[in-house]
């Protein structure tokens, strides 16, 4: 049986030997990230978009569908494609805000 093409040379348990503690260690960061937020004096950002988007892009990372990479970043990424008249900001906020984009 011939693998499907663009499929990695590695197998499961090479590619989990060679990488299983370097992603344990960001699960564990993710993990107490979300429980200092928990543990905030004020529980004041559950509207923030980029603790929405978190939540969101956690959710696709267990849903046990394909393409979870690219499904995870376009929740991040702005789906507009028209160009902006000036920048707004001078860094990047790491996700799209919706709610305050220009129609």
């Amino acid at each position: 049986m011939a693998s499907p093409q663009g499929t990695s040379p590695l197998t499961q348990r090479e590619l989990i030997d060679t990488y299983f503690m370097d992603h344990r260690v960001q699960v564990l960061e993710l993990a107490a990230y979300l429980d200092r937020l928990d543990r905030a004096a004020a529980l004041d950002g559950e509207d923030d978009f980029r603790l929405r988007a978190t939540r969101e892009a956690l959710a696709v990372l267990t849903d046990g569908e394909k393409d979870r990479t690219l499904r995870a970043q376009m929740i991040f990424s702005d789906p507009r494609t028209d160009l902006l008249p000036s920048l707004d900001r001078k860094g990047a906020l790491g996700a799209y805000d919706a709610d305050s984009a220009e129609s």
